[in-house]
């Protein structure tokens, strides 16, 4: 397979090639600022991040959203950032919203925006974003995951609605293996909760989304 020389572009051209891609996908933008230094360069332009933010990229509004809701401790705005990237159909924003819905404001009303055929997959890209350097959660997030993990990961281990798997630790760490689909509903999302407790970090790629 042959690759398009984008490095022989003028840089004008390249310029423009890298902010299609940020208007188009936050992750892709990610993939092509690691190609070349060149290319970290222009994607890290503050310009185009405006630019991008400005034109309603989702994927940016919603990065932008988990740094101020999960970092900076600004929950209204970060959370209403999180809302308008899943009301454009963000499905990392609509997993995330339903989430931070669900441990912060006892709301699990959300969950129903996201088809249980499609909770594993869309999970996976949402904790498998391990850009979180730099970045800590806030104390409340903590303080709650330590009361979820002592209240309500237990009932999930006791529950008997699916074949369960004997743990001498009935914590986190084995959650996602423990039980068979055939799990109660309200297991399942325990479980998922639990996913999000146990592997969510921080988007840091760009350190400061305050400016743009």
């Amino acid at each position: 397979m042959e690759y398009f020389p984008l490095l022989e572009l003028s840089e004008d051209l390249q310029a423009m090639v890298v902010e299609r891609v940020a208007r188009n996908s936050f992750q892709d933008l990610y993939r092509l600022r690691a190609s070349s230094r060149s290319m970290k360069a222009l994607a890290e332009m503050r310009r185009l991040l405006k630019t991008c933010y400005a034109e309603n990229n989702p994927s940016t509004i919603y990065v932008k959203g988990v740094q101020f809701f999960y970092s900076y401790d600004e929950q209204d705005y970060g959370l209403s950032l999180l809302k308008r990237a899943a009301d454009a159909g963000y499905e990392r924003a609509v997993y995330t919203h339903a989430m931070t819905q669900a441990i912060f404001y006892g709301d699990a009303q959300y969950f129903w925006r996201i088809p249980r055929a499609t909770v594993d997959r869309v999970g996976k890209l949402v904790r498998d974003a391990k850009w979180g350097w730099g970045l800590w959660h806030t104390d409340e997030f903590r303080q709650i995951k330590a009361m979820f993990t002592s209240t309500y990961v237990p009932s999930f281990y006791l529950c008997q609605c699916a074949n369960v798997v004997d743990r001498q630790c009935l914590c986190l760490w084995h959650i996602d293996v423990t039980k068979d689909d055939n799990m109660c509903e309200r297991c399942f999302w325990i479980k998922e909760i639990s996913l999000f407790f146990r592997d969510f970090e921080l988007i840091s790629l760009f350190r400061d989304t305050s400016k743009w």
